[in-house]
């Protein structure tokens, strides 16, 4: 009898155990040891979720926030798939906010990653229709890349034409021929090194002569200006003489014409004096005017252009007919 009553106690004693570990296991995994209280959203998504099941994890900008409660086709449209998620409380969900499917290495393992929400933006609200608020999905990378592939393989396959046609057979003729051209020009620079070099030499040599005559230009100039200057005082020296030999002219005149009046006796000498020696002055003065004028014309061209003291005068341009 004792043996009896001991063996009830025992198995008494596993079956409440087990109750125990079963009910510890099922309150570890709802979170209840955590005290932490989640809201429930749902996301729509159009492509496969493959490697995404229960319990996944649920992260935001990188951080885990949740976990999927429940994975399967939206009822109705067979070419969507409803995911919902359990988030914790106070996470910034918006109605910004996009899910995406996100895969964590390469072990395949899938998770929903939520992205975006402006800080300004109100928070997701149920709408009317809707058992749970519902997140924007968005399209994962290796969506992104699906639709992208396509279309990177017809501008491959357009480049890939384009070159062939422009490497038809007359083309690789052509581009054959220049490149023996530039085998043979490199050659001929090869064997005119030392030609090359002098006149490099020669090149440097006219251009340090070239930077030495720049050097000595204002020397040049300054004297150029100094030798407008000497030909301006001496057509001021000749102008002067010119007005000092008419005043010489005007007082023997002068002096004639009294002589004229008190030797009358004398007035056929005088006369023929006048009559030779005026004609001579007067000439002397014209042509003193004209020297004068001609170096004053020189001066005001010098000034114009110093260069003509060094190039010469430019010949005068024809007229029409000449």
């Amino acid at each position: 009898m004792e043996n009896k009553v001991n063996l009830s106690i025992v198995g008494a004693f596993v079956i409440v155990l087990t109750m125990a570990l079963v009910a510890g296991g099922l309150w570890l995994a709802s979170g209840a040891y955590k005290r932490k209280a989640y809201d429930t959203y749902e996301t729509y998504m159009t492509e496969s979720v493959s490697g995404l099941g229960l319990n996944s994890s649920v992260r935001y900008r990188g951080v885990d926030v949740g976990f999927v409660r429940h994975v399967g086709l939206a009822p109705g449209n067979v070419e969507q798939v409803r995911v919902r998620l359990d988030i914790e409380r106070g996470t910034p969900v918006k109605t910004d906010t996009v899910a995406s499917l996100q895969t964590q290495g390469l072990t395949g393992i899938s998770y929903v990653e939520l992205s975006g929400g402006r800080k300004d933006s109100p928070a997701l609200q149920r709408q009317p229709g809707q058992e749970v608020p519902v997140i924007e999905a968005g399209p994962s990378l290796f969506g992104r890349l699906e639709t992208i592939t396509p279309v990177l393989l017809a501008n491959l396959s357009g480049a890939i034409g384009k070159m062939n046609s422009l490497l038809d057979e007359p083309n690789r003729e052509a581009l054959s021929a220049t490149l023996a051209d530039l085998s043979t020009l490199a050659r001929t620079a090869a064997s005119r090194a030392s030609t090359i070099d002098s006149a490099l030499t020669h090149s440097a040599s006219a251009m340090q002569n070239a930077a030495r005559a720049s050097a000595r230009l204002p020397e040049l100039v300054e004297r150029l200006e100094r030798t407008a200057d000497g030909l301006m005082r001496m057509a001021a020296g000749v102008s002067a003489a010119s007005d000092g030999v008419r005043t010489t002219l005007d007082t023997a005149r002068g002096t004639l014409d009294s002589a004229r009046g008190t030797l009358d006796g004398s007035r056929v000498e005088v006369e023929q004096f006048t009559s030779l020696a005026l004609p001579e002055a007067r000439e002397l003065i014209g042509e003193l005017r004209e020297l004068a004028g001609s170096m004053r014309r020189t001066v005001e061209e010098v000034e114009r252009n110093p260069g003509v003291l060094v190039q010469g005068r430019r010949p005068a341009r024809r007229g029409p007919g000449e």
